[in-house]
């Protein structure tokens, strides 16, 4: 007798007031099987997530679990029938210990009210072990690092003897040698017949993780299929319903007169040693190098968070001091900060009111803000972005990733910057927003903007630098020309600080 399936979703719908956020999916999960869901921002993902985790209740279809029919899904059913998400953004309570956050999930209410605690620290030690995380049980949750939260959170799941692992996005965030350690805990988890359902932008991960593959696109099941039958551009193009052919834009810069010369920079707090760059009006110098590398510290400096405490930053050729973020804006220097949830956009507030936060001096009179100048600045960059949201007046929550990095963008173009510096612009959108926001980068650099590109994708590096320059241990050890330059090379340059 053939065992039915972990999870069988079968014609699910759903709809949030007229937006069909799902119509007529239908998804499986066998025993010991990692299951890839992609599709581009907005396609569906995260409303199916929510049904199967049981957040959301679906307007229409079925849904059973080992075989097993739910008709009245709710969070807690879903945990007690062996279902467990672990997002990008681990849900931890940071002023708990470790062993409290996996208590939390796996242990059940003593009649009495007492607790175990040599036993809780036995049991945590035990599944953080299993899970291949080093933290110690009484540290507090929210001084770990991402990595290790995450195992913390599968640990958690383990001990609630969870069957089917959701992963949101599990390796945005981590080194090549984290994510080796996770594929290799994947593969484990999936020997002990663990169904994992795995979501990622990083299609390159797929082929090494998955077994089969399910595209969404627009709320709609548009293929499944064994993994060994993919590529990355079929992929592409049953995700967006289109080619994308030039992912990386084809460019012919213009070099002026130079933008921003750093002469033998440290920072001490952020341990930037000794950097020396110049980047050009019109120009796009990458950063590349390890996680750890120095690269978004360096960042930082450039922009007053982190003050330099020797060397010399020239904007134009004169000498500036930068302190605070302040004053870089006052000398013309923007920053789109890697993490747009905490840095880069204000989800409670609007898209207009997001879009004009670094220029509210310039949009206000007597300390009041004119909401139509603010309005008419968002109408403008919303055109020149291709923003989409429902309205001005739409929170910035309610956006794709993709047009959540554009307002971003948006809110430090309205400062009519001369340098752009952009922590990892495209992490964690899709391949249709990731086309579009190259795009954009390669017109501002080609309007006069001399861009400081940083990013972790090698292919983006090449496909986007004019040169590049590889830092490691908080150095820049070679500038390369985009001609000169490889991933075998980089990566060789990154390791050992010296070109291969």
């Amino acid at each position: 007798m053939i065992a039915p399936p972990l999870l069988q979703l079968t014609s699910i719908s759903k709809s949030f007031d007229a937006v069909a956020a799902l119509r007529d999916v239908s998804f499986d999960l066998q025993a010991g099987e990692v299951h890839a869901l992609v599709g581009e921002n907005g396609a569906g993902k995260s409303t199916l997530v929510k049904i199967i985790s049981g957040a959301e209740i679906p307007d229409a279809g079925a849904i059973e679990i080992a075989g097993q029919s739910v008709t009245s899904s709710s969070p807690q059913l879903s945990r007690e029938l062996g279902v467990a998400v672990i997002y990008q953004q681990p849900a931890l309570f940071p002023d708990l210990s470790v062993a409290e956050n996996i208590a939390l999930r796996s242990e059940r209410s003593r009649a009495l009210g007492f607790v175990g605690w040599p036993n809780r620290r036995r049991v945590a030690r035990r599944l953080l072990d299993d899970a291949g995380c080093d933290a110690h049980v009484d540290a507090l949750a929210g001084s770990l690092s991402m990595p290790q939260q995450q195992l913390v959170e599968i640990a958690a799941a383990l001990g609630a003897n969870a069957r089917i692992l959701i992963l949101d996005e599990p390796t945005a965030s981590l080194s090549n040698r984290e994510v080796e350690n996770l594929f290799g805990l994947i593969d484990r988890l999936r020997s002990r017949g663990v169904g994992m359902i795995y979501i990622s932008h990083r299609l390159e991960e797929l082929q090494r993780v998955a077994d089969r593959v399910t595209v969404l696109r627009d709320g709609r099941h548009v293929e499944t299929g064994a993994m060994t039958d993919m590529t990355r551009e079929r992929l592409i193009r049953l995700m967006v319903g289109r080619e994308i052919n030039a992912v990386y834009p084809v460019r012919t810069p213009t070099i002026g007169k130079v933008a921003i010369e750093i002469r033998n920079l440290s920072c001490a707090a952020s341990g930037v040693r000794d950097v020396s760059v110049a980047v050009h009006a019109g120009e796009i110098v990458g950063l590349a190098g390890l996680v750890g590398s120095g690269r978004s510290e360096l960042a930082r400096t450039l922009f007053g968070l982190t003050p330099a405490t020797s060397g010399q930053i020239l904007l134009s050729g004169l000498a500036v001091q930068i302190n605070a973020p302040s004053d870089a804006i006052d000398h013309g220097v923007a920053y789109v900060p890697e993490d747009r949830r905490r840095h880069g956009v204000i989800s409670e507030m609007s898209v207009a009111a997001n879009s004009t936060l670094a220029i509210l001096r310039e949009i206000s009179t007597a300390g009041l803000i004119s909401h139509r100048r603010e309005r008419d600045v968002n109408a403008d960059f919303s055109k020149r972005l291709a923003i989409k949201a429902a309205s001005s007046d739409s929170p910035a929550s309610t956006l794709s990733g993709g047009n959540q990095q554009k307002v971003a963008l948006a809110r430090w173009l309205a400062t009519k910057p001369m340098v752009l510096i952009l922590d990892e612009p495209t992490q964690g959108v899709d391949v249709g927003a990731k086309s579009d926001i190259h795009r954009l980068i390669g017109e501002l650099a080609d309007s006069g903007l001399a861009v400081i590109l940083i990013s972790s994708e090698m292919p983006e590096i090449l496909g986007m630098s004019d040169r590049i320059a590889v830092m490691r241990q908080g150095r820049i050890c070679a500038t390369l020309a985009r001609d000169e330059a490889s991933q075998e090379k980089l990566l060789a340059i990154a390791l050992e600080g010296a070109a291969a």
